[in-house]
C-alpha cells in the first residue's frame, strides 16, 4: 500500500534545510492521550492543540470511551493515530481494520507477531478504500528488554527480533513500523526512505515530569530518535504528566527541531 504523501514527512526531507524546523517538528509529534476518559482527553487536547497535529488514542481511552472519542478530534482537524495493536486471526483483523478505517484514523497498529497471513489480510482489507490509513506493524514493545523477550520463549536479541518482524511485515506489503528509537536506524536502512517509522520510548534530555515509575526500557531523546531515522515520535507521560503540558511539549519540539537541523547540516 503506498504511503499517502501528506502522511509521511519523508525521512530524506530531514536531510535538507527546512523553512521552519519547529513547524516540521509539530507535524512529526504524536501526543499519546493515555487518559481514563473523554473529558480528560478533550482537556488535554485543549492544552496541546497548538503544539501538535497528531493525537494517539490507545487502549485505555478507546475501551473507556468507545469509537465516539475519535469524532471531536477529527472535527477539530487533528490527525488520529489509533493504537489498538490488533493481533488475532486474519479474518478478524481484516474486519477490525476495515471498521477502524471507517472511523477516520490516519494511522493504526497491528502486531507483526500475528504473522504473514494476518498482515496480508490487514493490508488486503484496505484495498479499494479511499484515503486509507497507514498500517503500522508493531515489532517489539519498547517496554521489553532482553529479559522480557526471553521470558516469551524468544532467544533472539531484541534488535534481531525487531529486524525479523519488520522484514516479515515489509514482505507482506506493509511499509509502516513501530519500533524503539534504538532500532530505528537499522529498520530505516533496509525499509528505505519511504517507510513510515513511528517511535515511542521518547524521553527528553531534561525530563521535567514528577518522579514516577517508568515501564519504558529502550528509550532515546527526541533529537536522537529523529537522527536515527524516525518519521514520527510518540510522546505521552513526559508531556501529559508534566505540570505544564504545553510548556513540556514546546521543549520537546525544540529538541526535535535540533535533531532535524542536524540532518540538514
Amino acid at each position: 500500500m503506498p504511503v499517502p504523501e501528506r502522511l509521511n514527512p519523508a525521512f530524506s526531507s530531514a536531510r535538507s534545510p527546512a523553512p521552519d524546523l519547529l513547524e516540521e517538528a509539530r507535524n512529526r509529534l504524536i501526543v499519546a492521550l493515555d487518559v481514563p476518559g473523554p473529558a480528560e482527553a478533550i482537556e488535554m487536547v485543549n492544552r496541546l492543540e497548538s503544539s501538535c497535529r497528531w493525537f494517539k488514542v490507545g487502549l485505555e481511552l478507546f475501551v473507556a470511551a468507545g469509537p465516539a472519542v475519535l469524532e471531536p478530534l477529527a472535527e477539530r482537524g487533528h490527525s488520529i493515530f489509533l493504537d489498538l495493536k490488533l493481533h488475532d486471526i486474519p479474518n478478524t483483523v481484516a474486519g477490525a481494520v476495515r471498521s477502524a478505517a471507517a472511523l477516520g484514523a490516519r494511522m493504526m497498529t497491528l502486531h507483526a507477531a500475528g504473522g504473514p497471513a494476518m498482515l496480508e489480510a490487514a493490508r488486503g482489507a484496505l484495498e479499494g478504500v479511499a484515503n486509507p490509513p497507514q498500517l503500522l506493524a508493531v515489532t517489539v514493545l519498547t517496554s521489553m528488554d532482553a529479559v522480557q523477550l526471553a521470558a516469551t520463549g524468544c532467544s533472539a536479541p531484541v534488535a534481531g527480533q525487531v529486524e525479523l518482524l519488520a522484514r516479515m511485515a515489509l514482505a507482506a506489503g506493509i511499509d509502516g513500523f513501530v519500533c524503539s528509537p534504538q532500532e530505528a536506524a537499522a529498520v530505516r536502512a533496509f525499509a528505505g526512505p519511504g517507510a513510515v517509522l513511528v517511535t515511542p520510548g521518547i524521553r527528553p534530555a531534561k525530563d521535567q515530569t514528577p518522579s514516577r515509575p517508568d515501564d519504558q526500557k529502550r528509550i532515546a531523546t527526541p533529537g536522537d530518535a529523529l537522527r536515527n531515522g524516525a518519521s514520527y515520535l510518540v510522546v505521552g507521560r513526559p508531556i501529559t504528566n508534566a505540570p505544564n503540558p504545553a510548556h513540556a511539549a514546546e521543549n520537546i519540539l525544540k529538541e526535535m527541531a535540533a535533531g532535524l537541523e542536524a540532518w540538514a547540516c
